[in-house]
């Protein structure tokens, strides 16, 4: 049975974020926060404390032994957009687009 996590709003681009997540995409939970204890982005604190959150749901929900735990799927789609201006020479303006992203983490235990 899968379980799941989700984190909305991460003041990350998505384009970002996916880098990160494609390192650990079908790794077990053990191995995949290992892999992202040494990433020295801001990102990788995020999609840890996601998948950490998605076990943690396994354990106390349904009563899955976390070191059994591999993750299914893991995406990260976008989230609000912010629109902010910056001021130009000549009256004009230039558009500031401040991104988030929503990061969706699958968990099930692996077979076998």
């Amino acid at each position: 049975m899968k379980v799941r996590a989700v984190t909305k709003d991460v003041g990350i681009l998505p384009r970002k974020v996916r880098l990160a997540i494609n390192m650990v995409r079908g790794k077990k939970v053990d191995e995949a926060l290992t892999i992202l204890s040494f990433l020295p982005t801001p990102t990788a604190k995020a999609v840890a404390k996601t998948i950490k959150s998605a076990a943690a749901n396994a354990e106390n929900n349904l009563q899955m032994s976390p070191a059994d735990l591999k993750i299914t799927e893991i995406f990260a789609d976008q989230g609000h957009t912010l629109k902010r201006f910056r001021p130009q020479s000549r009256s004009r303006i230039s558009p500031i687009l401040k991104r988030s992203s929503h990061i969706t983490v699958f968990v099930a235990e692996e077979e076998g």
